[in-house]
């Protein structure tokens, strides 16, 4: 795969309101719309949000459901959410600092879309936890529900 870029299909329940959140919140990329769905550009990848009337049942926490972003800059994250407080866009959860002193230590805060889509952004500090570190277990945070 010499190029490629993420794709994610997800429900939302208002395409306005959708493209507002994504488009003037995030500053995502606006594409292709229909009358049942819309297409976004996020960090390079493609969103694409469908039109599903009937909410999608409250998810308990940030798992097992949500995407986002993860940054190399710690600048890129800290101005995303700057706009993301700017913009007044729902925080489920502020940012902060994970794992603190650890090589998996990274900063996260979650964003929740209109339709109740959590967004994860983070930043690691040391960029070899993003897809290294395999000696360390932890994933998420076992003891915390949120």
């Amino acid at each position: 795969m010499s190029r490629s870029l993420f794709h994610l299909a997800f429900p939302v329940h208002d395409l306005a309101a959708t493209k507002r959140f994504y488009v003037e919140g995030l500053g995502c990329t606006l594409g292709r719309e229909s009358a049942s769905a819309v297409t976004l550009g996020l960090g390079g990848n493609q969103l694409t949000g469908h039109l599903e009337p009937e909410e999608a049942p409250v998810q308990q926490g940030i798992y097992p459901r949500h995407f986002g972003l993860v940054f190399f800059e710690r600048s890129d994250w800290e101005a995303l959410a700057e706009r993301a407080c700017r913009q007044g866009l729902p925080f489920y959860q502020q940012p902060r600092v994970r794992f603190p002193g650890t090589r998996i230590e990274h900063r996260t805060f979650f964003l929740q879309d209109p339709s109740r889509n959590l967004l994860e952004f983070k930043q690691y500090t040391h960029e070899s936890a993003v897809f290294g570190e395999r000696d360390l277990r932890e994933v998420g945070d076992s003891g915390d529900p949120d």
